[in-house]
């Protein structure tokens, strides 16, 4: 039986990028090097993926590791979720679960830097709000802050203390915060959403992302209590965040969808003005916050909101504005991105709203294979493309949502933990 195309593209581009000395790797600088978005760490998460399946040699992964470690990794207040000890902690910890005793050492070293960047974030956090001070976007986001931690946390010790403090942060992160004659949400910036204060944001926004905004809070605090992993005014929490949302949402006639911030003009009108449609993304849009309405509703025993999350997303990935508008192919705002993102809701769906996730995936992988083009014409492409080899837009993120979503199985491995979607 002929594998379909999106699995041969996947298994392509591993054949692609078999080793880091003949691929085209964008990691030429030591910054690069060390980041799981675009540099080899991330390509091992490919490698390690389909190796956790069968579908590959565990040299491969162990190839890029390698190359990537030759160096020391960052620690400290320079480290994140997505750069340095942390990032690698996570590739690691992918690997380690399917090879015991590998990495043993090395996860141990590193969790202990982990532990020590949450305590600091966390204490800084904690007198931050103390001082009725707003937050910057990478105190508590998937990428660069607590959240993004607190997710590598829950799939590493869920008993850890460091696991129910930081929860207990993203509890006390939804309460307003008085600002001048305002009450505002306290995951509120003064910042653009670069987290550079802008003339555009004047009075800042409340991010709505998952990459940088309040939909990885949800997210995180929705996985803890799905773990039974939860802390006083877990569930309180999420409802506030919900109700936030549901204030948001606009109805439009192709289904409900969320902004992807909301400026003090919004806030102080109380509604938004009406826009162009935007694409559905995984980092910021209705795709994203779909899933982590999706997994809060499933903590939470509210069937109605599931299903009304489970149609927000086949409401997106069937409006043709809004997929016109994702031009992009990769993991974090491009189409690969929207076919994980529903899979994943998929298998947590009531059965009819599963098979009608799950009808649209063919149409959204074959994009990824332009009409008429041979699988390794598309994986050049991919992987020679302004995107890159990369994991978060380039042609490794492609192939390991491929995987997941052309072969209808989940990841083996929990490579996407680090989105937060699962």
């Amino acid at each position: 039986m002929n594998e379909p195309p999106a699995i041969t593209l996947a298994a392509a581009i591993a054949d692609r990028l078999s080793h880091p000395d003949t691929a085209p790797c964008a990691a030429t600088t030591d910054e690069a090097r060390q980041h799981l978005a675009h540099g080899p760490i991330g390509i091992a998460l490919l490698h390690i993926e389909l190796a956790a399946a069968g579908l590959g040699p565990w040299q491969r992964a162990h190839n890029w590791l390698a190359a990537a470690t030759r160096r020391p990794f960052t620690t400290g207040a320079d480290s994140h979720p997505f750069y340095g000890a942390p990032a690698l902690a996570h590739v690691l910890a992918c690997a380690a679960e399917h090879l015991p005793g590998a990495y043993r050492r090395d996860l141990d070293r590193l969790d202990r830097h982990v532990a020590g960047d949450v305590k600091r974030r966390l204490d800084a956090a904690h007198r931050r709000i103390d001082a009725g001070r707003l937050p910057v976007l990478a105190e508590f986001d998937a990428i660069r802050g607590l959240t993004g931690y607190g997710r590598y946390l829950l799939h590493r010790d869920a008993d850890a203390p460091a696991l129910r403090a930081l929860l207990e942060y993203c509890v006390r992160l939804v309460e307003p915060i008085p600002h001048h004659d305002e009450a505002l949400a306290g995951w509120w910036t003064l910042t653009g959403p670069s987290g550079r204060i802008d003339i555009s944001f004047p009075g800042g926004h409340g991010n709505n992302g998952m990459a940088h905004g309040v939909g990885s809070v949800l997210a995180l605090l929705a996985l803890g209590a799905r773990r039974a992993v939860t802390v006083a005014g877990h569930h309180e929490a999420m409802r506030t965040i919900l109700a936030w949302l549901d204030h948001w949402k606009t109805i439009t006639a192709s289904g409900p969808v969320w902004p992807y911030w909301i400026t003090r003009a919004d806030q102080r009108a109380g509604l938004l003005k009406p826009s162009t449609p935007q694409r559905p993304s995984w980092c910021y849009g209705t795709a994203g916050l779909a899933r982590a309405q999706q997994l809060a509703a499933h903590a939470l025993s509210d069937t109605a909101r599931r299903a009304q999350a489970e149609a927000a997303l086949l409401d997106a990935l069937t409006d043709p504005a809004q997929l016109r508008a994702t031009v992009d192919a990769g993991l974090c705002h491009g189409v690969a991105g929207l076919a994980h993102l529903a899979s994943r809701t998929a298998a947590d769906a009531c059965p009819d709203i599963a098979a009608e996730l799950r009808a649209v995936l063919p149409g959204l992988l074959a994009t990824l294979i332009p009409p008429g083009a041979a699988p390794h014409e598309a994986t050049a492409a991919l992987v020679n493309g302004r995107a890159g080899p990369g994991l978060l837009d380039g042609a490794a993120g492609i192939a390991l949502a491929v995987l997941s979503a052309a072969g209808a199985q989940p990841p083996r491995t929990g490579w996407d933990a680090c989105l937060l979607i699962a």
